[in-house]
This record gives C-alpha cells, sequence and structure tokens, in this order.
C-alpha cells in the first residue's frame, strides 16, 4: 500500500484519484483549487481564537452541535476509552462563529464544498456498473444544499507531559460521512491503517489536500469503497511542544437521502453519534 499525491490538473486525475480512494481509502491531491494563503491565513486565525479567553463564549449547542468544545468533552473514538487530546469548533453557515472569522470561513466552507463536490462525481464516474446501481441519486445530489455538511476546526495543544496514559490526539476510527477534504495540517502525525494491519504516514506537505472515505460512501456502494481507521499520533521530542491545528470539511448527505436497505443518512448519522456518546 502506497499513498502518493496526484496532480488535480493531470488528465487522468480523476481515474488515478478514484483508484486511490478505492486501493486505500485515501487520496492525495496536489495542484487542486483550494487557495494554500487562504488555508495559512486560517490556522493562524484561529489559533489565535483558541489561545484567547473568546473561546468561551462560543460553548456548543447541544441541539445542534455549534460552536466550541473544550478538551473536556472531546470525543472517544469508537471502542476506545481514553479522550483525544484536542480540542475544536464545529462551524456550520447558521451557527455561532466569531464575527471576526465569520467571512473567511465561509469563504473557505464554500469552495471546500464546490471541490467536495466534483470528486464524488470523479467517484461515481469511474465506479463499476454494478456499484453505481446500488447509489440511490447522484453522489453529488446527495449533498446539493446539505445543511449537515460540517467544518472542523481542530486544535491539538501542545503536551505537557501530564496527559493520560494511552491518550494521544486523535485515536484510530473512521469518519461517518460520505468524504473527508482535508488540507494538509500545520505539523505531520496523520496515519491511515493498510490491510496489513500497519501504520502509514499520510503525506502532509503543506498545500497538499487529503480526501478520505467516509462510513456513508462505504454503505452506499456496498463496501466497494473502503472507510480506512486512521488517527493522529502524538509528536515526539521538540515537536511535543508546537500546537497542530487541522481544517477537516466532513462531506454529509441531506438526511433523507437513502444510503442503503438499512440506512438513511440520517438513522446512519445518528447510530453512529449515539456510539461515540455525542447523543
Amino acid at each position: 500500500m502506497k499513498l502518493e499525491a496526484i496532480d488535480y490538473t493531470a488528465e487522468n486525475a480523476a481515474e488515478q484519484f478514484v483508484k486511490s480512494l478505492r486501493e486505500t481509502g485515501f487520496g492525495v491531491l496536489k495542484n487542486h483549487p483550494i487557495q494554500q494563503e487562504l488555508v495559512q491565513s486560517i490556522y493562524e486565525n484561529w489559533y489565535a481564537f483558541f489561545n484567547s479567553e473568546e473561546k468561551e463564549n462560543f460553548q456548543f449547542n447541544v441541539d445542534t452541535q455549534d460552536g466550541f468544545f473544550p478538551a473536556s468533552v472531546s470525543e472517544v473514538a469508537k471502542g476506545h476509552t481514553k479522550k483525544d487530546i484536542k480540542e475544536y469548533y464545529h462551524y456550520y453557515p447558521t451557527g455561532q462563529c466569531p464575527a471576526q472569522l465569520k467571512a473567511q470561513i465561509q469563504e473557505y466552507y464554500d469552495n471546500a464544498n464546490v471541490l467536495a463536490s466534483e470528486l464524488l462525481s470523479w467517484v461515481e464516474v469511474h465506479s463499476p456498473e454494478d456499484v453505481s446501481a446500488l447509489y440511490s441519486q447522484s453522489l453529488s445530489s446527495m449533498v446539493e444544499q446539505s445543511d449537515k455538511t460540517l467544518l472542523r476546526v481542530l486544535h491539538y495543544p501542545p503536551l505537557e507531559g501530564d496527559e493520560e496514559l494511552g491518550a494521544i490526539r486523535a485515536g484510530a476510527h473512521e469518519d461517518i460521512n460520505l468524504l473527508t477534504v482535508l488540507p494538509a495540517a500545520n505539523e505531520p502525525g496523520l496515519q491511515v491503517k493498510t490491510k496489513e494491519g500497519d501504520w502509514l504516514d499520510v503525506p502532509c506537505d503543506f498545500g497538499n489536500l487529503i480526501i478520505n472515505i467516509g462510513d456513508m460512501l462505504q454503505e452506499a456502494s456496498g463496501g466497494y469503497y473502503p472507510s480506512t481507521t486512521h488517527r493522529v499520533i502524538n509528536p515526539e521530542g521538540a515537536d511535543k511542544t508546537k500546537s497542530r491545528i487541522s481544517l477537516p470539511l466532513f462531506l454529509h448527505p441531506k438526511p433523507e437521502v437513502v444510503l442503503s436497505d438499512r440506512h438513511t443518512a440520517n438513522s446512519y448519522l445518528m447510530e453512529r453519534l449515539r456510539e461515540l456518546g455525542v447523543i
């Protein structure tokens, strides 16, 4: 198993991207339309937010799940007992957001959604006929005007040395949604689990875009596209003193979308949130 960055502008980019998703659950793109300067500025501005007292004014809304989630309520990955070492902010266009950060994060949200929809169309075009027959509607139409797509701004704080034994920045897990779109973070640490059970570093050159399959696409494709286990490990040496900012967009279908005979998007999401203890 090998992960290599695919040139978004190449003639065979779509084919190579979908092949990578099929084989590894991940695809890495370079020369993509998301502006690196925008991502860098978001990292800097939200790093300042996480290091300010202002974040306490935006405590998350239990019903709508938007706002600031402190480390004390951080997720416990499915099958794990230790909380992840992180805090994060859930951004939805209709949700709460610091006024000075709103325009920029909305610009990124819009741009990333446009690209993610295109990537879904790539997946659809390059799906075998028997797999395409399983889709209740086109993949890109599943997310059209969806208000469930979530942009999460993650802050992994510097390690102080008093962390709970066995806790890491993000325990091994799979994502719930269709696709996750993630600009390479400002620090390394993301790893994907291979079919052989080994952990492989995901290429994290700044400017790369990392995309992975979520459980909903696995469900909709009858398992053809694998939702691959991944994690964020703790840094070592001098890197322990560095924060890590990450910006995943979780592409979610509209609630009524039929994923399979077993699930709509909403029933699958609720099942997984209950497993995570979020609801």
